[in-house]
């Protein structure tokens, strides 16, 4: 589902742009298309991508949730963890309504400004370093903990639907941010890339599911910078 829907919005073309790379037509308003629209195909999309990319991370999550909730019956709890993965997804559903007017104005400027669109590789190279150098940060590290372990072990949770939601969204808080770097990654190396949603995706699950979360972090965060520093010097090599 995931690869269809992604494949349908690449499949809406790119344009050339000067500095030699090429915009996704993603963030553009086709021939007959309205911005409702438009807005409506990058939410259905992002909501796909979003569950394809997340869910393997968040499993671990709502089972242990499953074990913190205090004894009840077995189809109560399946619609109270049901709860906690929209309170997730929630999160994330917000992310991309957000990311949506920001990635069309910022298309409309690369479109209008040729000397600011020569410079959109530089700038993605060095977005893609700083993604890398955010794996070396307190903030994220305290984060993937949060992601990792929420709730702990020995914690009991409430059997209702108010504590059910807001677990949820606080576990989305905690992995958008933990993630905030991957994500700026994704978005300029291309939101719609089939290969850059799957290292992106399987460095999130390393991250989270690896025996030492601390240790992948940072191996991840020096992929990205020498990643990064490749794409910087292949743009002012070709620039």
């Amino acid at each position: 589902m995931t690869v269809v829907r992604c494949a349908a919005m690449s499949a809406m073309g790119e344009m050339p742009m000067p500095g030699g790379w090429t915009m996704s037509m993603t963030w553009m308003r086709m021939c007959g298309q309205t911005w409702p629209g438009v807005a409506t195909s990058f939410l259905g999309m992002w909501a796909v991508m979003t569950v394809a990319m997340m869910l393997p991370s968040l499993a671990p999550m709502l089972w242990r949730y499953r074990e913190a909730v205090v004894r009840t019956g077995e189809a109560r709890l399946a619609r109270l963890t049901t709860l906690v993965g929209a309170g997730y997804f929630s999160v994330w559903m917000a992310s991309g309504i957000a990311a949506f007017p920001v990635g069309v104005a910022l298309a409309q400027l690369e479109m209008q400004l040729p000397a600011l669109s020569r410079a959109v590789p530089v700038v993605a190279g060095a977005i893609v370093v700083a993604a890398g150098a955010f794996q070396f940060t307190a903030w994220k590290a305290r984060h993937l903990a949060c992601c990792r372990e929420t709730p702990r072990r020995g914690r009991t949770l409430p059997a209702d639907a108010a504590t059910a939601w807001r677990h949820g969204v606080r576990l989305g808080l905690h992995c958008s941010y933990c993630c905030a770097g991957l994500t700026a990654a994704l978005f300029v190396i291309g939101v719609m890339d089939l290969r850059a949603m799957a290292v992106v995706t399987v460095a999130t699950i390393v991250e989270r599911l690896g025996r030492s979360g601390e240790r992948a972090m940072r191996a991840v965060g020096v992929i990205f910078v020498a990643a990064g520093l490749l794409l910087v010097i292949r743009a002012v090599v070709a620039g």
